[in-house]
C-alpha cells in the first residue's frame, strides 16, 4: 500500500474512532440522565456555538493566545541559549543543573500558587509556563549540541572552516532537528499551563477563567465547549507550527 492510501486508511480510522467516542458518551449521557454531570453531546455542541457567537469569545481566547506566544518567545529563547552553554561548558551544565532538576520536579500547582503570591495576575501565567517547559526546551538543546559528531568537529578545524561558515553548514542543521522537536513539544505543554493559571488567578480575560466561571455555576456543558475549544486551538496550533517549519525548511538554503 503506498504512501497515499495508507493516510485515506488512517484517516478513516482516525474518523470511526471519533464516531466511536460520541456514541459511547451520548449512551453514557442518556443512562445517567444528569446534565450537571454529564451533559449530552448536541448540549456541548450548542454551547460551543454559543461561545463562538459570544461578545467576550475573541477577547478570552486572545487574552489566552497573548500570554502562550510570550511564554513561547521567552522559553525557546532561554531554553536554546542555556541549551547551547551546556552544551559547550561542561562548568556551566554542572551549574545549572539544580536549577533544571528543581523546575522539573516541581508540581505546576505549587508553581501557579506561589507565582500568585509573589506576582500580579496577568504574569503568574507566563511565569508558570516558563517554570514547566523551559526544561524541555533546555534539555534538547543541550542534547543537540553535545549530539554533534565530533568528526565533523575535526573536519571543519581540518578545513579551516570556522566562524559563520561553521555555524551554518555545522552547528545549525545538526542541532535544528532537536530544537525543532523542544519547541513542539513546548507549545503543546504550554497551552495546558497556561490555561491552568488562568483557572487559579481569574486574569480579566482568558480560557481558564471562561472555564472556572462555568465550574463555579454548575455549567458543565460550558466547561466541556471550552475545553473543545481549548482541544482545537491546541491542535490547530501544532498544525500551524508543523506547516511553517515544513516550508521553512523546503526554501532553507541549509537543505
Amino acid at each position: 500500500m503506498n504512501h497515499e492510501g495508507r493516510r485515506t486508511r488512517y484517516g478513516y480510522v482516525s474518523v470511526v474512532s471519533c464516531l466511536a467516542i460520541m456514541l459511547v458518551w451520548w449512551i453514557a449521557a442518556v443512562a445517567l440522565d444528569a446534565p450537571i454531570i454529564l451533559p449530552a453531546p448536541d448540549e456541548v455542541l450548542r454551547a460551543t456555538i454559543g461561545l463562538l457567537g459570544s461578545k467576550a469569545f475573541l477577547s478570552n481566547v486572545g487574552g489566552t493566545m497573548l500570554r502562550l506566544l510570550y511564554s513561547f518567545v521567552l522559553i525557546t529563547l532561554c531554553g536554546t541559549l542555556c541549551g547551547i552553554l551546556a552544551g559547550r561548558f561542561i562548568a556551566f551544565r554542572r551549574a545549572i543543573a539544580p536549577l533544571v532538576a528543581l523546575f522539573k520536579a516541581t508540581p505546576v500547582m505549587s508553581v501557579i500558587l506561589l507565582a500568585f503570591i509573589w506576582l500580579g495576575t496577568s504574569d503568574v501565567p507566563v511565569f508558570s509556563a516558563f517554570l514547566m517547559a523551559f526544561p524541555v526546551m533546555f534539555v534538547q538543546t543541550m542534547d543537540a549540541y553535545s549530539n554533534i559528531d565530533e568528526k565533523l568537529w575535526q573536519m571543519c578545524t581540518v578545513y579551516g572552516i570556522k566562524g559563520h561558515r561553521r555555524l551554518k553548514y555545522l552547528i545549525i542543521p545538526s542541532m535544528m532537528p532537536q530544537i525543532l522537536t523542544g519547541a513542539r513539544q513546548t507549545l503543546s505543554m504550554i497551552w495546558k499551563v497556561v490555561i491552568a493559571a488562568e483557572v487559579i488567578v481569574l486574569p480579566k480575560y482568558g480560557i481558564g477563567r471562561s472555564l472556572q466561571l462555568a465550574q463555579i455555576q454548575l455549567e458543565t456543558n460550558v466547561v466541556l465547549a471550552w475545553t473543545i475549544v481549548a482541544v482545537l486551538l491546541t491542535a490547530l496550533g501544532d498544525a500551524t507550527f508543523d506547516l511553517l517549519i515544513g516550508r521553512i525548511s523546503k526554501r532553507s538554503p541549509l537543505r
